[in-house]
């Protein structure tokens, strides 16, 4: 299985704010089918990304319009699933309300893409129904907005929480193999072994 980046451009919008950003958007998969992780904003350039691969499912991080504003689009072009965790569904609602999700996200749910499994992680805090992505044959999980490079996602807006993030991070996603490349929502790479050691900086810091 080999890893791909389509970054896309455009807002993202809550509690009455609209602001710029650019999001990752990630291609899991071989030669022959791929999984897409956050279909965000340009749903034709990550088809182009796709070329001429069957795309397994439309995995959403999280149900932020920013990461999900492409899906159904992206669905429409491919015929594949839109999954997300069921918990999000008031955020998908916010950005589509007169469409559904095809699927529901599980912890624990093994997703097949060619001959490899992707594990579903459920890490809320940033939304509640965020998940984390890990594919241990590649040793690497994307995190959608739950972890970054220098710290956890934001949680100062609707349906996010410190705590719960916090939560998730340490039990979750800090007890992966350190050398886990932790491939983000927005922004550059990390790993497991280079976020651990900032936990507590980040609990008394309180973001």
């Amino acid at each position: 299985m080999r890893v791909e980046r389509v970054v896309t451009s455009g807002t993202f919008s809550l509690d009455g704010g609209t602001w710029d950003v650019d999001n990752n958007v990630w291609l899991l998969g071989d030669d022959s089918q791929v999984l897409v992780v956050d279909a965000a904003h340009d749903a034709e350039a990550i088809e182009r990304a796709v070329g001429d691969r069957r795309v397994v499912a439309i995995v959403c991080t999280h149900a932020h319009n920013d990461h999900v504003n492409a899906a159904p689009e992206l669905s429409a072009r491919t015929g594949a699933p839109v999954l997300l965790h069921p918990d999000d569904q008031v955020l998908w609602k916010l950005a589509h309300p007169a469409a559904e999700p095809d699927g529901a996200l599980a912890d624990g749910q093994i997703l097949r893409v060619g001959r490899s499994a992707v594990h579903v992680l459920h890490t809320p805090g940033h939304a509640p129904g965020a998940v984390c992505l890990y594919a241990p044959e590649i040793g690497a999980v994307f995190t959608g907005d739950t972890l970054f490079q220098g710290g956890p996602g934001a949680t100062g807006r609707s349906y996010s929480d410190f705590p719960t993030i916090i939560a998730s991070i340490s039990r979750t996603l800090l007890t992966l193999p350190a050398e886990t490349v932790v491939h983000t929502g927005h922004g550059a790479d990390t790993s497991i072994g280079a976020e651990a050691p900032h936990l507590e900086d980040w609990i008394r810091r309180g973001h």
